[in-house]
């Protein structure tokens, strides 16, 4: 049986991700980007695919768990039958490619084993390994293609294709154990001050969260969502990736299973608006600059989705050396939506811009020009069908949501000429998005009074609720009211938000559980509606779900209890940020 998806803490260095267990088990790390290929892969698979377990060597240790603050250094602590021990895991933000996992004594004595199994490229490659340490230091090293690794802590002993390390700590004692990745044809990393680099990483993550502002009623989760957010945003690049892992099914023994380890501009533009209103201007900055970067070039070769420093080749391909989560297959590597046509992504970007550009964040020349170039390129694709928010893999459709993203583009072009002052063909833009609204009136809104999926069906899509959000309608209006009584009937099953009904649209076998950024759009709704009570029961139940540190996956399956999915997901917690803000925006007035 896999570990429980919602049993994972994440630690980040804003370069990569490691989830640890609360048994002690690092089961996934991919250094030295996020995207890179998986030292540890046991999520995956099990423990011989690699991983790192270190904790109490007695079996009926209890153990608890929580970050130290605001940051993401984790602190589980161990309970034994002889005494009680803290591990204290981080990834230094400013020391290389590292992990640390430091052992605290707190009272009594803890026996300790540490067992290591590297295994690089995705368990494609079992490095070898020799003893490397001097003067006293014992340290492996490990080498396989371009990879190197040294373990520095313990002594490790060889046990077939692992090394085992065994110790007591007593009250007052630390002992510490420092994974660090470097280029195998360089030398091998070398040491560092562990007290420092703890010391400056959690001093780096509490200064970047005691910047939040407006944190509201919801402040905790707001504020680790944030964080997550920040987690997933690459220190060098600005890029913001979608989550920390590859191919966690959507339904567990699935083939649903996707490589999130890269920046869509969608989930970005969605990130950028959330850094602005919580007062990240730096963040916001640096990610406008990364699009600059990535989508340059000719308009029309425009991507939906580029790797962490605006790579545009992304082929997906799928890996044996993985058996899956659960046994779920295809694993996969790269994903082969990078060659659609999504046809809302303008639009997201062009609002989140905007937003930018109203809270203060400069306009220059160069990001003004390239705004405008997607708006003439939007020109020729406005009568082109497209794949949709859920990146369909069936047959291109006018996808309502989409329509209205194509609006919202063009809407947001005119506004930066009338309001701000820039250059463009504001006639051609406001004809365009006055066609396209007609056309949504006419051809997306069905007899029974809500908004459709798309063009040819009656079928409802989750997407719609972004549609008050950008301004395309009221969240009042009359076809909204319509369009989440038709959700409410026919996306929720079990009282949460399915993204649409799997009826083939998507030319994908199987199903999915419902997913957990659709239903805080709908407590978003609910809120700016005037059914207060409902957005109130709604975040209660969605932010119940996050697991004791606060992370969300992908979706949620309600039946089991469990998470589902690639974790932590950024639109998860950019969305329930979304949901905590309009309920503040919302609330009563207080005496």
């Amino acid at each position: 049986m896999s570990t429980p998806i919602e049993d994972y803490a994440v630690l980040s260095n804003c370069r990569s991700a490691a989830l640890v267990s609360s048994a002690g088990s690092v089961d996934w790390l991919c250094l030295p980007r996020y995207d890179s290929g998986s030292m540890f892969g046991a999520l995956l698979g099990d423990r011989s695919h690699g991983s790192w377990s270190l904790r109490p060597a007695d079996a009926d240790a209890r153990s608890t768990r929580r970050y130290d603050g605001d940051t993401f250094v984790l602190v589980t602590r161990w309970e034994t039958s002889t005494g009680v021990a803290e591990v204290h895991d981080a990834m230094p933000v400013d020391d290389g490619d590292s992990l640390v996992r430091r052992v605290v004594g707190i009272s009594g004595e803890v026996d300790f084993v540490s067992e290591v199994r590297l295994r690089f490229d995705y368990a494609r490659a079992v490095p070898w390994v020799r003893q490397v340490g001097r003067d006293g230091e014992h340290a492996i090293l490990a080498v396989a293609g371009p990879d190197a690794v040294v373990l520095r802590g313990p002594r490790l002993i060889a046990v077939d294709t692992a090394h085992l390390a065994r110790w007591t700590t007593a009250a007052g004692e630390n002992v510490d154990s420092v994974l660090s990745w470097g280029p195998s044809w360089r030398p091998a990393p070398g040491p560092f001050d562990v007290d420092a680099a703890l010391q400056r990483t959690r001093d780096w993550w509490a200064e970047w969260a005691g910047r939040v502002q407006s944190a509201g009623s919801h402040a905790a989760h707001v504020t680790r969502s944030l964080l997550v957010l920040r987690a997933l945003t690459h220190a060098e690049t600005g890029g913001i990736v979608a989550a920390a892992t590859t191919s966690l099914p959507e339904a567990f023994g699935g083939a649903r299973n996707w490589d999130y380890r890269y920046v869509w501009l969608r989930d970005a533009a969605l990130t950028l608006a959330a850094y602005i209103d919580h007062g990240y201007l730096d963040a916001a900055r640096r990610w406008r600059d990364w699009l600059l970067r990535a989508i340059a070039g000719d308009p029309a070769d425009v991507q939906i989705m580029y790797g962490i420093a605006g790579e545009r080749d992304l082929p997906e391909r799928e890996i044996d050396s993985l058996p899956g989560y659960e046994g779920a297959a295809p694993v996969r590597i790269g994903n082969a939506a990078v060659g659609q046509y999504q046809a809302d992504v303008i639009g997201e970007v062009m609002v989140a811009l905007e937003a930018a550009r109203q809270a203060g964040v400069e306009e220059t020349s160069f990001s003004w020009a390239l705004q405008r170039a997607l708006l003439d390129q939007l020109t020729h694709w406005v009568d082109r069908p497209d794949n949709g928010i859920w990146e369909m893999r069936g047959d291109p459709h006018f996808f309502t949501h989409s329509r209205a993203m194509v609006w919202a583009a063009f809407d947001r072009g005119i506004r930066a000429v009338e309001e701000a002052g820039q250059d463009g063909d504001v006639a051609t833009w406001r004809a365009l998005r006055d066609r396209v609204r007609d056309d949504i009136d006419r051809r997306g809104v069905h007899t029974g009074g809500w908004f459709t999926q798309h063009f040819d069906t009656d079928e409802v899509d989750a997407s719609l609720l972004i549609l008050p959000q950008v301004g395309f309608c009221a969240p009042d209006d009359p076809r909204m009211l319509a369009t989440v009584a038709r959700m409410e009937e026919t996306l929720m099953p079990d009282g949460w938000l399915l993204r649409y009904r799997t009826t083939g649209v998507d030319g994908l076998a199987g199903d999915e559980h419902p997913f957990l950024a659709c239903t805080f759009w709908l407590v978003e709704q609910y809120a700016r509606s005037g059914r207060r009570d409902d957005a109130v029961a709604l975040m209660r139940r969605a932010t119940a779900v996050a697991n004791d540190l606060g992370l969300l996956s992908e979706e949620y399956d309600p039946v089991s209890g469990r998470q589902v999915g690639n974790t932590p997901q950024a639109l998860s917690h950019l969305a329930l940020v979304g949901a905590a803000d309009a309920l503040d925006a919302t609330a009563p007035p207080t005496d």
